[in-house]
């Protein structure tokens, strides 16, 4: 009896490994993360200061640093221009102001596509005019108070 259900017990064990192992190869393959031999010599290059930890970063950060790098090579000069300004500015926020920007983001991020489709076409309206109109659109604003700026917020909602 002992034997018998020893024999049960494998083979249990043995159809138990053998369903799983599919699975455990697919999720093993699926986010490997991405090798440093895999990188393009520019690639590496561009991301040198990571070399030394590479293997240690997880996987996600690994495939997102991977696909940043190629798609930074892949842009033109005056664009990356841009680019390293935006960053530049970026960083020279303080933490509650990036903290207060990631809010933003992750609040605009929630709304419907028409609704950001709005909000895009208003600020490219908005970045379309003179820079004197808009500096002066942007003293009209400081300079309300903070109930005024609550209802005209408000008031722009309902216009959308």
């Amino acid at each position: 009896m002992t034997s018998r259900l020893m024999c049960v017990l494998s083979l249990m064990l043995s159809a138990l490994l053998l369903a799983t192992a599919p699975a455990a190869r697919a999720a093993q393959t699926e986010g490997a993360g991405v090798s440093w031999q895999e990188l393009s010599p520019e690639q590496q290059q561009l991301l040198a200061k990571f070399e030394s930890r590479w293997a240690g970063l997880p996987l996600a950060r690994q495939e997102s640093l991977a696909k940043g790098s190629k798609r930074w090579l892949n842009m033109p000069p005056e664009q990356r221009q841009r680019a390293k300004q935006r960053f530049q500015r970026w960083q020279s926020l303080d933490v509650e102001q990036r903290r207060e920007i990631r809010r933003k983001f992750n609040q605009f991020k929630k709304l419907p596509p028409e609704q950001q489709a709005k909000i895009r076409n208003n600020f490219q309206r908005f970045k379309d005019l003179p820079p004197e109109q808009r500096q002066q659109l942007r003293k009209q604003f400081q300079q309300l108070t903070p109930e005024q700026r609550q209802r005209l917020k408000e008031r722009l909602r309902k216009q959308q």
